[in-house]
Parts: C-alpha cells; sequence; structure tokens
C-alpha cells in the first residue's frame, strides 16, 4: 500500500494564495499598490515575518515588483501571465535571499545620542555639552577640495563624481575587495579595461555598501544621504538607481550649487591645498566675486623640495620662471620659494603643509646646503640625500614662516604611492598610502635647537603612528612654544581614534596646546558629518571628565566651544 505524507501548506505560502488569487481575478489590477505591511498582517490574522516571505514568494514568482522606499505593486498582467502558478518548490534560494534583501531594506536612521557614552549620566551629560556647540560655524582650516567648484559654481556633475570618484577611503575599501578602479569610473593611463560611466560605477559602490560597516567612512556618508538629500533607506544594490537619480537630481537644483551648499554647512572659512606652481586663478576669481563665502588657500611646496616627488627637476625650472629667479643656485631657489611663499599670502593663505616621508630636520652650512641643492637638481642625489635635503627644507620653511606669519604644518609618517603598479596606472591619491613607524624627538631636535624657543613661531604636528601621542608629541608640544598637536589624522579620523588621542594626549599637553578640528577632506559633501563626529566625540570625552568630578561642566562647555570653534581660528590666525 502506497501512502504519501501529508503536506501542510506553508501559512506564508497560503498568503501569497490568496493574493496571488486576487491578482488573478482581477480584485488587484495591474501597478496597484498593496496594502502595507502591517495592514496585511492585521487582514491575514498572520504575523508581519509571514507577510514578508509571502510578498517574497509573489515576487520570486513573478506577480509583484518592490519599488524600494515607495511600496510593492502589482505588476503589468503581460508580466504576470508568464510565470507559473506558485510553488514552494519554485523558490529558489539564492532568489529568495536576494528578495528578501529588497523587501528588507534597513530603514536609514541616525540616532541623535549616537557616539555619546552608554553610561545615562555621562549621556546625558555628553549631550548637554553637545546641544552648546551643535550649531557652530564650520572652521574647516585643512583640506583638498577643488577650489575650482566655487570659483565656477556650476552643478556637480552626478552623484559618483561627487561622492565616490574623490574619495579615496571609498576606493581604498572597495579595491581592498577586489574592485578595479575602471569599474568605479576611474581611467587608468596604460589600461585597456572599459571604464565604467558614473551610474554603472554607483551601482558597483551600492553593491558593496555595506563593507563600510563600522567605519567612519559609513557614518560620514549615511550623514549625507540622510541630512542633505533626505534618502530613507540605508543604500544597497536594489535602490541604486533611485540613490542615483534623486541625488542627481538634487545637485541640478540652485540650493545645491556649490555656493549654496557651503552657506548650508554652515562654513565660516575652508581652507583648500595648492601646489607652489599653481596660479591660484581659481581663488582669484572668488576673491574677485560678490560672494561672501571665504575660501582660501595653502602653499604646498612638496613638489619643489622634495628629490624623490615626480617631476622634480622640472617644478625646479617652472618655479624659477614664475617667480623671475635662478633656481640653478640655491639663494635663487630660496628667493623662489619667498616669492611664491608672499604669492599665496595675497591670495589668503594663511598656512603652509609639508607631507614629507619623516620628520626630520637638519641644520646645515649655507655652502653645504647648496652643494647638496646642486645634487638634487641635477638628479644625482642618493635616498639619504634627498631625505637630508627635505631635512634641510623644513628648517628653511621654519624660518620662512617667521619671516611672513604662515603656520606651519608637518605631515609626516605616510608610505605614500606603496602600490607602485596602482600608482603607475592611476596616480595620487587612490587609497595606497600607508602609515609607517615616525621619530619625532630626535628627529625635530635640529629645528627645535634653532627655532624651538620663538612663541612666535606656530608649528603644528600630525602623525599615524599612535604609539607617538604620549611618549613623544603630547610631551613636546607641552614643552616647546612653537608646538601644537593637530587632530587625528586620516587613519585615525574616526570615533575610536579621536578617543585614543584624547586619552593619550591630554594629561600631559592639556586641551590648549591642540588645534581643534580639521576634516582634511577631498569630499566637500562630508564636511558636517566629519566635525559633526569630532564635536560628538569631544563631548563624550568631557562628560567623563564631568562624570568623574575631574571637570566642572561649566567649564567642559567651554573647552568643547573652543575645541570646536576658537582653537582652529587661533591656531591658523583665521
Amino acid at each position: 500500500m502506497k501512502i504519501e505524507a501529508v503536506k501542510v501548506r506553508r501559512i506564508y505560502m497560503q498568503v501569497a494564495d490568496q493574493i496571488s488569487e486576487l491578482i488573478g481575478n482581477g480584485s488587484l489590477k495591474s501597478g496597484q499598490r498593496l496594502p502595507s505591511e502591517r495592514d496585511l498582517a492585521e487582514r491575514f490574522n498572520v504575523s508581519r515575518p509571514s507577510i514578508r516571505e509571502a510578498m517574497i514568494a509573489l515576487e520570486v514568482g513573478g506577480l509583484v515588483e518592490v519599488r524600494s522606499g515607495s511600496g510593492i505593486y502589482v505588476k503589468p498582467h503581460k508580466e504576470v501571465s508568464q510565470h507559473a502558478p506558485l510553488k514552494d518548490n519554485n523558490l529558489n534560494p539564492a532568489e529568495i535571499l536576494e528578495a528578501r534583501l529588497r523587501s528588507n531594506a534597513t530603514p536609514l536612521t541616525l540616532h541623535p545620542q549616537r557616539l555619546f557614552p552608554s553610561d545615562p549620566g555621562s549621556r546625558e551629560i555628553a549631550r548637554r555639552i553637545y546641544l552648546e556647540i551643535k550649531q557652530l560655524p564650520i572652521i574647516s582650516p585643512h583640506g583638498h577640495t577643488d577650489p575650482g567648484w566655487f570659483a565656477r559654481n556650476q552643478p556637480f556633475a552626478n552623484a559618483t563624481e561627487l561622492i565616490v570618484t574623490p574619495d579615496h577611503y571609498v576606493l581604498r575599501m572597495l579595491y581592498s575587495q577586489g574592485i578595479a578602479l575602471e569599474d568605479l569610473g576611474i581611467p587608468g593611463r596604460h589600461s585597456d579595461r572599459p571604464v565604467a560611466s558614473p551610474r554603472s560605477a554607483w551601482r558597483q559602490f551600492a553593491r558593496h555598501y555595506h563593507y563600510f560597516r563600522g567605519t567612519p567612512s559609513r557614518l560620514w556618508l549615511d550623514h549625507v544621504f540622510q541630512h542633505l538629500f533626505g534618502m530613507a533607506e540605508v543604500l544597497n544594490s536594489s535602490n541604486a538607481d533611485n540613490y542615483f537619480d534623486h541625488i542627481n537630481d538634487q545637485l541640478q537644483c540652485p540650493a545645491f550649487l556649490p555656493r549654496a551648499l557651503f552657506q548650508k554647512f554652515n562654513i565660516e572659512v575652508l581652507a583648500t591645498t595648492e601646489s607652489p606652481l599653481d596660479s591660484l586663478q581659481h581663488h582669484k576669481t572668488i576673491q574677485q566675486s560678490d560672494w561672501p563665502g571665504r575660501v582660501i588657500t595653502t602653499f604646498r611646496p612638496d613638489p619643489v623640495v622634495d628629490p624623490e616627488y615626480e617631476g622634480f627637476s622640472d617644478n625646479i625650472v617652472a618655479l624659477g620662471k614664475i617667480t623671475g629667479e635662478d633656481t640653478s643656485h640655491y639663494s635663487g631657489y630660496l628667493a623662489a620659494l619667498r616669492a611664491r611663499r608672499a604669492y599665496f599670502i595675497q591670495h589668503g593663505a594663511t598656512a603652509s603643509d609639508h607631507g614629507h616621508p619623516t620628520p626630520a630636520t637638519a641644520d646645515l652650512s649655507q655652502a653645504n646646503a647648496g652643494a647638496l641643492y646642486a645634487k638634487v637638481i641635477n638628479g644625482k642625489a642618493t635616498a639619504a640625500e634627498a631625505e637630508l635635503f627635505r631635512a634641510q627644507m623644513l628648517t628653511e620653511m621654519a624660518a620662512m614662516s617667521l619671516e611672513d606669519g604662515l603656520v606651519m604644518q608637518i605631515h609626516p609618517g605616510s608610505h605614500r604611492n606603496h602600490n607602485a603598479d596602482l600608482f603607475r596606472e592611476f596616480g595620487r591619491d587612490k587609497g595606497a598610502d600607508i602609515p609607517v613607524a615616525t621619530h619625532y624627538a630626535d628627529q625635530l631636535k635640529p629645528l627645535l635647537t634653532k627655532f624651538g624657543n620663538r612663541s612666535e613661531l606656530s608649528i603644528i604636528l600630525f602623525t599615524l603612528d599612535e604609539t607617538n601621542y604620549s611618549r613623544e608629541l603630547a610631551p613636546l608640544a607641552g614643552h616647546y612654544p612653537c608646538l601644537k598637536l593637530g587632530p587625528p589624522w586620516w587613519f585615525h579620523d574616526s570615533p575610536e581614534g579621536m578617543r585614543r588621542y584624547r586619552q593619550q594626549v591630554t594629561e600631559t599637553a592639556g586641551f590648549y596646546n591642540t588645534v581643534g578640528f580639521n576634516d582634511d577632506t577631498r569630499a566637500f559633501l562630508s564636511i558636517p558629518a566629519r566635525h559633526d563626529v569630532a564635536r560628538r566625540m569631544d563631548c563624550t570625552f568631557l562628560a567623563e571628565l564631568v562624570a568623574d568630578h575631574r571637570m566642572p561642566e561649566a567649564e567642559a562647555v567651554e573647552v568643547a566651544i573652543d575645541l570646536s570653534y576658537r582653537l582652529p581660528k587661533q591656531a591658523y590666525k583665521l
């Protein structure tokens, strides 16, 4: 006797069957939006997960479609008729998973107390402090945005070119997962690989957005998507086109022009960074306009002071041409540098920036410096001699800062362009720079011996080597009048990086030997988000001092205001 097992039709399939029948008999018409998940659960007297699974079955069966951010709709009847009746075994596991991801789009929400302490008492203190500084203007004294945006004030091209391709944090994460830069819309110099269109590149970004979970990039990007563009769901492959089209539509509106966003972001001043060979035409255009926004330049002499910088010898020749100085000898070279610094100051610069591999400094005689210069411009210097020349130039730049007043920033400790193949194909700033161990006390000694006690000199030190915070940097800044500590930088511009910085620096250097926050970014839209994260983390640190009865709350509020606004203005002479 043959007996077949009794099959129990699963609840979600019973729901799906009824909805399928309603579609088939015309009760639910083509293009009609289905009731909400909650409403359907009440009508069918089942759980919401059962309704969700039923929707997945209907979608996989070709009867409905999920429109991200809008709802679930009956597909056109001509499409519905092509599909077989629903059966449990028609559901492919991969299709179910993909459909579940689409139907379970994660709401995009930023908790108002994010990054505050988990302890309720400390969290409330942090919240109170934060409310005192939340609306302060943004001081952005160091960054890499394009001044041409504000000079031309034309609409940004598209979401990809604004959010993905200029952001090396985004590029390095996606490249680390095997995604080619060409697939992100970045052309290679020699590659025959097709370059993705902006939409295709955005889809790649969206498809892999989950890689950014737990990173500061995710905090910044979600802030941009929700606060600036009003998106309601976390970016994913299903809503990628909706995101792309919505952002692009917004970017064409007058409220999203560069100057309008500058005002919307409450930016008081924004510094860009330019080569000493730059004409600064965009800054001239801004200065000559009637726009009140303050965008200033920063003098970045690396192309003409680093013998290992690509095109160094040609850059020295160009430096001579644009200044009218004879750069074939050392004294003419120094005169040319002074001339360019003066030119940058005329166009708003208050600071210089030096991205050397190490913080090494030297104090050579003029004769020895001149002989070394002759070697480097003729391409005959060894790697050690190139390093010695860079070291000498930091000391020369400090001397020039005493003359002209430019604040001096030193950003050492990055092995630039570590991926040689990537550098050859795509150039700089594609996410291939790696932090290295850095030593300050010994390497800064020649410069500090010469100028360290001059309070009119202002040098801001940065590091990618966190082991130096308490061992060398805080003691140095806590002693020498010319030194201040820059904020957590680059790989440490993150909630935990900011926490580690305050914990290791404050007891030795205090707050007032630091300079507040700077965003150091090419990603213009992320500037408010980055400053908000920094402000929240400072409030968290201060709240814990208050909770431990180490600082009165009134003083904590004053420090928070100083860190967010007053200190960067003072440190950068703004």
